[in-house]
């Protein structure tokens, strides 16, 4: 059985990337609620811990490029962190303020560092958000590692090594239930450097082994319809109003 951060009614899953925003303000509270005021459902974002333990809702490991402060999120206390704004004016968030401020909305988590490991899983078990968290790393290890943390299953997406040897694998007959084991969907990018390299059948084999794929970063209208022409089963945009705009279009807004 598909887990429940999947029910979506049959139609391709919405993800607002970093939350919406076109002033600079990603990963926001802000950003999080625009997106929800759009009618977003899903929402994307990243994490790190902080040196007391604090689960944020940050891209980078550093506060240098989105904030008006400076220097690694894992050297930092909370108190430190929480003070910096984002764009100069937004204060960065807990991952457990964004999940407990909006109890209905699904989030797709990143765990970015080994520092977010055990406060990523904090944050989950404080909220009992097991039902509507699909949690993903880069790392396979670190995804297994925050994972042996809860005590309810969380949907799973494939790390990157896994994605790309079932990439790689569909053009040589490999199994993909076998090669991807135990995760719930794919999460990838469909192209790279402005070339295509994801296809209809990637596709099919994915959804012949009962996983979903979702793809990002995508931002263009003409992109949008050709994917979900092709059947992926979401998309990660930062441009939701954009994105919406085609679904709703299409007959497939939720």
């Amino acid at each position: 059985m598909s887990h429940p951060y999947f029910d979506n009614g049959g139609r391709p899953v919405a993800l607002a990337h970093r939350g919406f925003s076109l002033e600079g303000l990603e990963n926001s509270m802000k950003a999080f609620q625009a997106a929800i005021d759009l009618g977003y459902r899903y929402l994307e974002t990243d994490a790190h811990g902080t040196a007391d333990g604090v689960a944020v809702a940050l891209h980078d490991e550093t506060l240098d490029r989105t904030t008006d402060a400076t220097g690694r999120v894992d050297e930092r206390q909370w108190s430190s962190v929480k003070a910096a704004r984002i764009g100069g004016v937004e204060p960065v968030p807990a991952l457990e303020d964004v999940l407990g401020t909006w109890p209905e909305v699904r989030l797709n988590i990143d765990v970015k560092g080994d520092s977010g490991i055990e406060p990523v899983a904090k944050a989950i078990e404080r909220t009992k958000a097991h039902d509507r968290v699909c949690l993903g790393s880069f790392s396979v290890q670190r995804r297994r590692r925050t994972l042996a943390l809860l005590s309810r299953p969380v949907a799973r997406p494939a790390a990157q090594r896994e994605a790309l040897a079932w990439w790689a694998g569909t053009f040589f007959g490999a199994d993909t239930a076998k090669t991807l084991g135990d995760v719930d969907a794919l999460q990838i990018p469909w192209r790279q450097k402005n070339v295509p390299i994801l296809f209809p059948g990637h596709i099919a084999k994915a959804h012949a082994a009962g996983k979903q794929v979702h793809v990002w970063t995508v931002n263009r209208r003409d992109h949008m319809e050709r994917l979900l022409d092709m059947g992926v089963d979401g998309i990660v945009s930062d441009r939701a109003d954009l994105l919406k705009e085609v679904l709703m279009a299409r007959g497939q807004w939720a």
